[in-house]
């Protein structure tokens, strides 16, 4: 009886140190991001999922998963919870931390979800003990990068392996130009996945009590992971070492201003005033020093297309001609959009971005006619967005131009697809309700969307980080949090196509072929054995 007891003590123990494993080891990922930034860990902190679904056969892969996912999205998307407390919006506080509870929740089991598939993805292609671990290693990383890419396409996306190295491992950011950020992830999860398996390796030899019988085994794939690794930085280097051709006719002067205006008021009398004074003065000041457009942030004037022409600012502009790119809302007959306006020198509307990817729950309801009632409150606007309708690039007369609001930053393939036409890239964004994290982890998106497509790229935010990055991921120009700037910056047009921009995502479905094709060979050798 009490032999059964410690047996059951022992393996109750056992079951709470792996789960604490796994969770401690998503929390190990998750301060690879802002605001810890401690982005060398990634290279580590996936290898113990790895290893405790693989370790067994009956692992309980889902709680797993499910452990490591809380760790890293719970960790990474806290950030959301900075949208309480909501008072400002007529939201009671009981009802804000209600809501913001809801949304951090909600976040981070969509997040969750994909470490469990991919869990349960590497348990099946585990199931066979005498699998090659190298094709677990090949397929283990396919899956990711496949999940990855699936969870892309849809409406809530934001934390990829990938922004783990944003925006210090500069080396590794440039594999983007080769297949996009699949490219970083994979090179992550490989390395962790052979690290997991030079342990899995090491602990089937326990047994041998000489301490090399027992390392040999790990070997090679400890040596494999090192060489991948200097592999690795090395083509990225080698990518970021090239030299930006740059000539003086694609050089352009652009003018940011970073009004600093809170969500507190903005939605007032007195804040539309502020809006109005600190804008109009930005411009001015920046119309001083022959800027050739001046970028302002998502919905900085917040009012509807027709209306911004009633303002001061509209009536700088024809005084002083110079092209403003206002955050602002556009017009259609489903109702109003969060756009970017482009109005000449002239006053004329020439041209108009509409945000292409809403933020669920914020500015639209999804299935609103079951849930509207319950959270529509979220939402600060009279009347849900409508959301726009891609474009392959936006003329302005400067040129072709990528263009991306705030949650667009996010979705890679929005930016591949407009570089293929745009030389450009400017985004406007409001992060003034979620701290300091969120605008950071943001401003390392529009990093690696410049890397990525070889493109200069302008951001203005109301509150920061505004900035000017280079094609290389090296940022000219940051604003501090929650002052006012006005800032003008020279940079340039660019013509060139990465591999990314031409072919997309090659790699993801690359590894599945070849994971597949060394998979059913083996499967069929292991199986003829038999």
């Amino acid at each position: 009886m009490l032999l059964s007891f410690r047996k059951s003590l022992t393996k109750l123990t056992d079951n709470l140190f792996e789960l604490g494993l796994a969770l401690g080891s998503g929390i190990l990922m998750g301060i690879t991001l802002a605001p810890l930034e401690a982005w060398y860990f990634a290279w580590i902190a996936l290898a113990p999922l790895w290893y405790l679904v693989c370790r067994d056969r009956h692992s309980p892969a889902v709680l797993y998963g499910l452990c490591w996912g809380i760790g890293f999205y719970g960790l990474g998307l806290s950030w959301i919870f900075g949208i309480h407390p909501m008072t400002w919006m007529g939201v009671p506080y009981l009802a804000s931390l209600g809501i913001a509870t809801f949304c951090l929740t909600f976040i981070t089991l969509w997040g969750t979800s994909l470490a469990i598939l991919w869990s349960i993805c590497l348990k099946f292609i585990n199931y066979k003990p005498q699998l090659n671990p190298s094709i677990r290693v090949i397929l283990g990383t396919a899956c990711w990068c496949g999940l990855e890419e699936l969870y892309s396409l849809t409406d809530l996306w934001w934390t990829s392996l990938a922004l783990t190295q944003s925006p210090h491992n500069l080396a590794i950011l440039h594999l983007g130009q080769l297949s996009g950020p699949t490219t970083v992830t994979g090179s992550i999860v490989l390395i962790n996945g052979l690290i997991a398996e030079a342990y899995l390796a090491f602990s089937r030899n326990r047994h041998q009590l000489k301490l090399m019988k027992r390392i040999r085994p790990a070997i090679p794939y400890i040596s494999t992971a090192i060489a991948s690794i200097i592999i690795l930085h090395l083509i990225g280097s080698n990518l970021a070492d090239r030299p930006l051709i740059q000539s003086i006719e694609s050089s352009l002067k652009i003018g940011i201003i970073q009004g600093n205006i809170g969500n507190e008021v903005r939605h007032y009398r007195s804040g539309y005033d502020l809006a109005i004074d600190n804008y109009t003065k930005g411009y001015l000041e920046l119309a001083e020093q022959s800027v050739a457009a001046v970028v302002t942030p998502e919905t900085a004037f917040p009012y509807r297309e027709s209306q911004i022409k009633r303002t001061p600012f509209y009536q700088a502009i024809l005084a002083k001609k110079v092209t403003a790119l206002i955050g602002g809302f556009g017009e259609v007959p489903s109702g109003i959009t969060n756009s970017i306006l482009t109005i000449n020198g002239k006053g004329e509307t020439i041209s108009r971005y509409d945000k292409w990817k809403l933020v669920p729950l914020g500015e639209y309801i999804p299935f609103e006619q079951y849930l509207g009632k319950l959270i529509d409150t979220i939402s600060p606007l009279d009347s849900h967005l409508a959301a726009g309708k891609f474009a392959p690039s936006v003329i302005t007369p400067f040129g072709n131009t990528i263009f991306g609001i705030c949650y667009d930053s996010a979705y890679h393939e929005h930016f591949r697809r407009q570089a293929q036409t745009g030389d450009l890239i400017i985004t406007a964004a409001n992060d003034a309700h979620y701290g300091s994290a969120m605008p950071a982890q943001h401003h390392a998106l529009d990093l690696m969307r410049a890397i990525e497509t070889d493109r200069w790229a302008v951001r203005a935010s109301n509150t920061g980080y505004s900035a000017v990055i280079d094609p290389h991921g090296q940022t000219q120009w940051i604003s501090k949090l929650d002052e006012f700037a006005a800032h003008a910056h020279q940079v340039y047009r660019r013509h060139t196509q990465t591999l990314y921009v031409r072919v997309g995502n090659w790699l993801t479905p690359l590894l599945f072929a070849i994971g597949l094709i060394l998979f059913f060979r083996s499967y069929s050798s292991i199986k003829s054995e038999v």
